[in-house]
């Protein structure tokens, strides 16, 4: 990982075009960065509307790029639903999404390589083919996946558009008060633990609805509906409001909850219109055993 430090002090002012000639990166890599949460201004996370002033400090932090091929595996799918130009897939919790650091096989992706082979879109890169958006390694429950490039775009921007339903649910520690409720929060990468996300002012919109359905003796089950997608978005949001997500040893309390090996947290309900026959679909996924069995230990 690298980090660069520069003052501005001239033209370009727009901060993509500065982070592109500071860095000695492509345009379309310095607003990944952006996207990233790794651009700061002033010590304050930048976005692609952060306007730049003269003696403004730029700090740049570019995360080490690692290149590999990524192997197709034959690893079972739970394939709720599949066509010519997409599929749903119900991940199991413990499963990473994509290859990365610590985690080069077993992943969603090496599975996926091997059912659809090269049908699959190629947006993301070499390390992430079809997929559009993603979920935490112990968080379970439905993902689409694009198998061309015109789909992943269609579905992308009912994303970008906030017309991409996506609901969860959860057991959080705590009794929430009140039945329905919203955090609206930026998030950001934090400052100091890259691994971690933070509230923080400057960070990107964030916004999650929440509706409680069944209080417990020091928990809350809760649905959540997403209106933006960031990450580890639900995590931190309960954390920031006091409940975070039971068994989460990230955000929450860091005694362990054994039944549960990470988070109680499943991604429920994906609904969207179908990107070449522009039928709106809707997908649901029954409750995990772990999360069912942990929800019966607390009645």
């Amino acid at each position: 990982m690298d980090r660069i430090e520069a003052i501005f002090y001239s033209p370009p002012a727009r901060l993509d075009v500065f982070v592109s000639t500071t860095a000695g990166v492509s345009r379309s890599r310095a607003e990944v960065l952006l996207e990233q949460s790794c651009v700061f201004v002033n010590g304050s996370v930048a976005n692609k509307k952060t306007k730049l002033r003269m003696g403004d400090r730029v700090e740049i932090i570019i995360p080490d790029l690692e290149v590999y091929e990524v192997t197709a595996e034959d690893i079972p799918l739970d394939i709720v639903y599949e066509d010519n130009d997409l599929l749903v897939v119900n991940k199991p919790k413990g499963m990473v999404v994509h290859p990365a650091a610590g985690n080069y096989s077993g992943t969603l992706v090496n599975a996926l390589m091997f059912h659809c082979g090269d049908s699959l879109s190629g947006i993301n890169g070499v390390s992430r083919p079809g997929i559009v958006h993603r979920i935490d390694k112990n968080t379970s429950g439905l993902l689409m996946v694009a198998k061309n490039d015109n789909s992943h775009n269609g579905l992308a921007k009912q994303i970008k558009e906030h017309t991409f339903k996506r609901e969860y649910e959860a057991i959080v520690y705590g009794n929430i008060k009140n039945d329905i409720g919203i955090v609206n929060a930026p998030i950001a990468r934090h400052p100091t633990k890259r691994k971690q996300m933070a509230i923080l002012a400057g960070g990107r919109e964030a916004i999650t609805n929440y509706e409680v359905l069944e209080r417990f003796g020091g928990f809350t089950h809760l649905r959540l509906r997403l209106e933006t997608g960031r990450t580890h978005q639900i995590r931190v949001h309960m954390a920031h409001i006091g409940h975070p997500v039971a068994g989460d040893e990230v955000y929450g309390p860091k005694k362990v909850i054994a039944a549960l090996n990470g988070q109680c947290l499943h991604a429920r309900t994906l609904g969207f219109v179908h990107p070449a026959t522009k039928e709106y679909m809707e997908f649901t996924s029954e409750l995990p055993s772990y999360f069912s069995e942990f929800k019966k230990k607390l009645i």
